[in-house]
């Protein structure tokens, strides 16, 4: 291998690595949000109190487009198959899904395979 593809080889890692370690802290915050979300929504309905709702819908509504752009960043750099990509992007819509999605995706990132 010439040095030119090492260097190439080595700044895709590079690229990576970074896109993984950003789809990491968005993965954790949207399960969280999501969590969160079920509780206010939880609060909402059998409380019959719509104002915690009001006021975290919009915010987690920001923290899931947030996760779909990182997503989808790591998912073009790591050459992801449109099917995994939206598997993992649906992961972020189901509570407690994206904590087990983020585990999968990370391990088999780190090991090279597509998703």
């Amino acid at each position: 291998m010439s040095t030119q593809e090492q260097t190439a080889t080595d700044d895709r890692a590079a690229r990576i690595r970074g896109a993984l370690g950003r789809f990491r802290v968005a993965a954790y915050t949207t399960g969280v949000g999501l969590l969160g979300l079920v509780v206010v929504m939880a609060i909402r309905l059998l409380g019959d109190n719509p104002g915690p709702s009001a006021v975290f819908s919009p915010i987690h509504g920001v923290i899931y487009m947030i996760y779909m752009v990182i997503t989808i960043d790591l998912a073009l750099k790591a050459r992801w198959s449109i099917k995994g990509t939206i598997g993992v992007l649906l992961a972020g819509c189901v509570p407690l899904v994206s904590f087990v999605v983020e585990r999968m995706v990370t391990k088999r990132v780190q090991n090279g395979q597509s998703v």
